[in-house]
């Protein structure tokens, strides 16, 4: 399994973020992977909600099937699934004054054969957190 983590500062209350952060529709906007994420059911965000992520990886098109796990005014907790790999992203929200503390945690467990490939890969997942810590706060501040 391959975690990795970050912590960073956003300009915007917790609220803001939280409900910006609980529609993962919004990871094409923030996350340099994602290519596309759409929404396959309707109604609010809410426990159960569940969406398709189409990410580019080592130039390879993925697919991956999201559920929102968790929705809490601190915390959210998507997992995503697929033949190779079972993805976690949770999100850690805490007030810092009038700002926001994020921490981003994504864990990956890959199945079958794939597990091999895990420890190659620790490099580029290391790569891709920062460019999301660096993105994040750009694209949450913008609005």
């Amino acid at each position: 399994m391959i975690t990795v983590e970050r912590t960073v500062l956003v300009n915007r209350p917790r609220a803001e973020v939280l409900a910006y952060l609980a529609d993962f529709g919004h990871t094409a906007d923030w996350d340099p992977g994602t290519e596309s994420c759409t929404r396959l059911d309707a109604g609010p965000v809410a426990v159960g909600a569940r969406w398709r992520n189409v990410s580019r990886f080592r130039g390879r098109r993925t697919e991956l099937a999201y559920r929102l796990e968790q929705y809490g005014p601190d915390r959210l907790v998507f997992e995503g699934r697929n033949r190779t790999v079972t993805a976690t992203d949770d999100i850690g929200l805490r007030p810092a004054g009038t700002h926001t503390v994020l921490v981003y945690r994504a864990r990956l467990r890959f199945h079958g054969l794939a597990r091999l490939a895990a420890p190659l890969l620790r490099r580029e997942f290391e790569r891709l957190a920062d460019a999301v810590a660096a993105r994040l706060p750009e694209v949450l501040e913008e609005g």
